[in-house]
Order: C-alpha cells, then structure tokens, then sequence
C-alpha cells in the first residue's frame, strides 16, 4: 500500500497533536525497514508510534523484532529520552520531520514513505549522521556527512491547488488520468476515484475534455483533499488482490469492504499485516537457508566418511601386497618388480627433498625404504587404523549434524512463522506512577522522579485524601486516595511503601519513620522569597508520624480486566492482591539483575502471562538501588483460582 501525501498531511497533524510533551523512552527495531518508539509522558498513558518506510502511523500492537536493524543503535543513542518537539510535511511531499529536542541537542529523523522508502538520522543543520540505505543518482545524493537534500519539485501543491492550476489539462495530449497523476503527485486510488466520482473516462485525452468536465475534476479534488487532510472520514479497509485502507470512499470499491473506527486505527492494521507477512518470509528464508546449509554440510560429510573408507581399504590393501612380495622373493621396495605391485594396487614411490614416500589415494606415507617389507606393511597397516579412526570422528559430527536437521525439520510451519505480535495494553492513569492497592483495598499513588513527583500532588491530590513523606531527604510523595475512613493497616502501609521508595532503601537505613498530613497542609508555591525545587513542597502544621519497622517490599502480579499488570509495594497487600511475588529487601543485586532474577521466577509459576511482561517493567517497579529476593510464592488470587478450580471438579 502507497501512503498519499494528503494522507501524510492528515497523520502528521493527528499525530503531533497527541504526542505533545511525550519523551522517547525506548526504541525497537522491528525490521530493517521500521522503527517502534515507545513515548512517554509524566500524566499520560504511553504512546507507541511506528516509523517505516510504508509511513508513519500509533500502533496498538507491539511486534518482535523480525530482522537487524541497521539504525537502530544510533538512534538508541541520539534519541532516547529527548522530547518528540515536532513533526512537519515537507510541502506536499510524501516526507516527514520529527524533531527531537533535550539535553541540550536536537536531532532530525527524516521518513521518506515513496519509492523504496529511506530512514535518515540528522543533526539540526540537516547534516546527515546515519540512513538506511545511501542514494547516488543525478538529482541527489544521500550519505553520511552530506546535508539532507530533498528531491526536486516536478508538480503542484496539492494543498494549494486553484482551477486555473488544470488549464494544461486543457492542451495535453497525454491521457488525462496520466497528466492529473503526474501532476498532483496522487497514487493510482484517488485517480481513479476522482474520474469515476466526475464520470469521466480517464483514458480520454488531455485536450479533448471539456470545461465542464475538467471543472468537475478540480471541486472533486478539491473536496477530496480538503475531506482527507481534515479528518472528515469515513473510513473502509479494502480486501481484494490487496489490502488497502482508504480514508473515505472513492467511487465503486471491489473486494471485501470493512470498517474502521479511524484512518490510524486502519493503517495500524493493514501496515501490521504488511510488516507481519514480510517478517515471515524472512523468517522463513532463513529457516530455508538453514535447513539448505545442513544438508550440504551433512552430505559432504558423508563424501568424506567414503572417501576416508576407500583411503585406508586401499592403504590395507597396498600393505598385503608386501606380504605379497616376501611370498615371490621379494626383499625390497626399491624392487623394480615391487614399483609394478605397488601401480596394480594404485600407490607408487616418490622421493621428496630426500624422504621416502608411498602415496596412496593422494595420502603421502613416510617410510624407510632400507627397511623391510614386513616392518613398511606394519607402517601401512598403522595408517590404515589411524584413518579408520577418523571415520568413528567424522560419523560423530555428522550424526549430530543430523540430529540438529532433524529438530529444525520436526518445527511445525506455524513456530517456524512464529512472530511475537502482543497488544498493548490500555494502562489505567495511575500506572505511569508507582502505586498498589491496600490489603483493606485503597489506591495508593506515589511519585517516581521530581516531575511526577510533582504531577502526583498538583494533579491527583484533593479533599479527603491523606498525602505521605519520608522523614528523610529524597523521598517521594505518596497519596492514598480517598481515605478518610482508612484504617491502621492501611496507614502503616502506605507508610512503608513510603521509607522503602525512598533513599533509606539505597542506603540500607532501617529504622526511618514517614508521616501524613491532610491536602489543606501542603502548600504548591514557596514562602515570599524562598525557592521549592522541583517536585518539592512546603508542609504546614501538625505532621502525623508512622515508625517503618522494615525495609521490605514484594514485587507481584496483579490481574486486571485487560490482562495482568506488574506492580511493587508491601509485602502484605502484594501477597493478597497478586497471582505471584516475590519479596525483596535491599542489597544484593543492581536493579536489571534483580529483575531479571524475579522475572525468572515468576516464569517458573505462570510462564504465558510472565513472558508478556517485558524486563523493562520488572525493572520500573523495583526501588532505586539493589535488591535481594528473600521468598518467592503463588499468591493468594491464584490459591484461590485454584481452589475455585478444584471445587468445579
């Protein structure tokens, strides 16, 4: 499917309208030809967009990666947590900037979504840094350390378009569906789409249309462009010889028509497919070529058990024929009548840089010609044995070649065609920060960083709640909503959720108490004249102190009604609320490794919801320092699914 630039014009304004203040949190690459990137936002749900050279669109799908990705490491590099500033079309072409900005540097990732498509990486001079592929021809050049050159303007600006623009309609005599593409730079669809609206023959040449029919052209267009780019929609997946979405309906449509709730949601759902196809066939080109490279290595091992089999039955056989040669009288090799046995029994004798040799089969054996002929057999018969012994190594290695064939052959189509493709989850608004629900059932939010820090208290705290702080530098705010009527043992845990989040966990201070105060009491602006740091706050009156007796947390699994979500918090709650966790407490290992140590053990209990939960959730979850794992188990949801279970039976 070709992207128009009428679509393009549409996505990019979608798009940069909701990615607004998002940050790249992470990039994948999915094939050699599209990039995902993972944006995030301090108050928002993360969003997901798809950069590849079919175009640019937010997905609700997360696929495995397929093939390397050239670019990928760079952009890792350069990008990763920068702010997505900005996205633009350049003119009416089917091109696209996306500016990324922070830390001082801004960065410039070209999409080219025509032709065969091109990913280009650049500084803010336009200088470019790294591409997908290079392009030398007349109009251009493309490659590292050159300035990006967009390609040469040969038609109008489709956005811009007057009915004056169609009078060399009027005097062509090219076919007019020809000139209109050429012209208006559109793809095939909205051609024809546009002579079958206006009923006019698009074979029909230029100069033989009338007024009236090349003025009713231009209002189609016209109208068609304004619709598309503004979001008037109505929009229909197309299933025929091929797939395409369109975002409104051009004239008669063949094939199964579907409906989509958006253009986005129809790309994300066509170019997925696209993406999907082409990894398969990777996927199993690979697996062919694999399967071919056994095969040849398996036969040529075979080639060589034969060979070496021949070698010593005639190396065998050149050493009887010495016995031979003592029965008739024979006494020594250099025995004019020895050299014509040795010629019936395919060997001769050579002599090189003064070492006496008997070849056999292109096998050069040492011998001393002044021996005798039963020692020079014993010599032979030696040999012999030493290739036999070969052939036991080469059948070794070519039987474990044939196992290796065999267990690559025994993979059924479907697992050779396998392709990770995971929705992404809609994420409920309180997990872009840390949270867990009580054991009595109260949500708790607490702040990751300054900025949500920050956005936790000026966003979410209100009337009723109860706001937690460490008493200690570096600890983050903590809510527990609507708590007014929370008991002791939600207090004590939010409270202990509150030290262990906090820089007493890094440092290993137990003993470290948190207190409460109502919302009224925290005061978002600093005293006349003084300065609050970001994320910081000044706290009025009576502070309400709870003593955290441990530093203990419990990582677990909690089921939702989309599916199963990570989360971290005390021990108790985590334990009630989770199908499995894991307790930790600090030391021992640095966080990814800490992580992965828990992913693994929660894999052994529940292996097919543990596997959708990338490494990099295990690792947002854990508190900021190291981490040891003290107990793992089931938890009391999944008991309780299991005595459930057991009942029915």
């Amino acid at each position: 499917m070709t992207l128009a630039g009428i679509e393009l014009r549409y996505l990019v304004d979608q798009i940069s309208e909701q990615v607004q203040d998002y940050y790249i949190s992470n990039i994948y690459g999915i094939t050699k030809d599209s990039i995902l990137f993972k944006l995030h936002h301090t108050e928002k749900s993360d969003l997901f967009m798809m950069v590849s050279t079919s175009g640019v669109w937010l997905t609700t799908v997360k696929i495995g990666q397929m093939e390397p990705n050239r670019l990928l490491k760079r952009l890792r590099s350069d990008l990763l947590r920068l702010k997505l500033k900005r996205i633009e079309q350049i003119g009416a072409e089917r091109i696209a900037y996306f500016t990324f900005e922070g830390f001082g540097k801004e960065f410039i990732l070209v999409g080219e979504f025509f032709g065969d498509g091109n990913i280009l990486l650049c500084n803010k001079d336009k200088k470019i840094l790294a591409l997908q592929h290079s392009i030398d021809v007349r109009h251009r050049k493309l490659r590292v350390g050159l300035e990006y050159a967009v390609p040469p303007n040969s038609g109008l600006d489709i956005f811009n378009i007057s009915e004056s623009d169609f009078n060399d309609l009027k005097t062509t005599d090219l076919i007019s569906a020809k000139w209109f593409g050429r012209t208006l730079g559109l793809p095939k669809k909205y051609v024809e789409g546009v002579f079958e609206i206006a009923n006019v023959d698009p074979k029909k040449i230029g100069n033989l249309l009338t007024s009236e029919e090349i003025k009713k052209i231009f209002e189609i267009t016209k109208k068609i462009v304004s619709d598309v780019v503004s979001g008037n929609h109505d929009v229909i997946i197309i299933r025929n010889e091929k797939t395409e979405v369109f975002p409104l309906k051009l004239g008669t449509q063949d094939g199964e028509i579907i409906k989509a709730n958006s253009f986005i949601e129809g790309l994300d759902t066509i170019f997925t497919e696209n993406i999907v196809k082409k990894g398969k066939v990777v996927q199993s080109s690979a697996s062919d070529k694999k399967i071919k490279e056994l095969q040849t290595q398996i036969f040529e091992q075979g080639k060589a058990i034969e060979t070496v089999k021949e070698r010593s039955k005639n190396i065998t056989n050149v050493a009887n024929s010495l016995f031979e040669m003592v029965s008739i009288g024979i006494i020594s090799i250099d025995d004019i009548s020895a050299q014509e046995i040795l010629n019936k029994n395919n060997a001769k004798l050579i002599n090189e840089k003064g070492i006496s040799l008997i070849v056999v089969q292109d096998e050069k054996i040492k011998i001393n010609v002044k021996s005798p002929l039963q020692s020079i057999a014993s010599v032979l018969f030696n040999e012999a044995k030493k290739q036999s012994g070969a052939i036991s190594s080469i059948q070794e290695i070519k039987e474990k070649t044939e196992k290796k064939l065999e267990k690559f052959q025994s993979k059924t189509e479907s697992e050779k065609d396998l392709i990770l493709v995971t929705e992404i989850r809609k994420k409920n608004w309180y997990e872009r920060y840390r949270w867990f629900f009580t054991s009595d059932g109260f949500l708790v939010i607490g702040g990751r960083d300054a900025a949500s820090n920050s956005a936790v208290v000026r966003k979410h705290l209100v009337k009723n709640d109860k706001i937690f702080h460490g008493d200690i530098f570096g600890s983050p705010f903590f809510i527990l909503k609507d708590a007014q009527n929370a008991p002791d043992t939600s207090m004590n845990e939010v409270a202990q959720a509150t030290v262990c989040f906090s820089r007493a966990w890094r440092e290993g201070m137990y003993g470290v108490s948190a207190y409460w105060v109502n919302p009224e009491q925290v005061k978002k602006s600093a005293p006349s004249g003084e300065f609050l740091p970001k994320g910081s706050f000044t706290i009025e009156g009576q502070r309400n102190f709870i003593k955290s007796e441990n530093l203990k947390l419990s990582v677990g699994i909690i089921p939702q009604e989309e599916g199963h979500v990570l989360t971290c918090g005390p021990p108790e709650t985590i334990k009630k609320n989770s199908i499995c966790y894991a307790i930790i407490e600090p030391d021992g290992n640095e966080m990814v490794d800490a992580a992965k140590k828990i992913r693994i053990e929660f894999t052994k209990i529940y292996e097919e919801i543990t596997k959708k939960i990338s490494i990099d959730d295990f690792v947002r979850v854990l508190p900021a320092g190291k981490s040891q794992i003290k107990e793992v188990g089931m938890g009391d949801l999944q008991k309780l699914e299991f005595t459930d279970n057991e009942e029915d039976q």
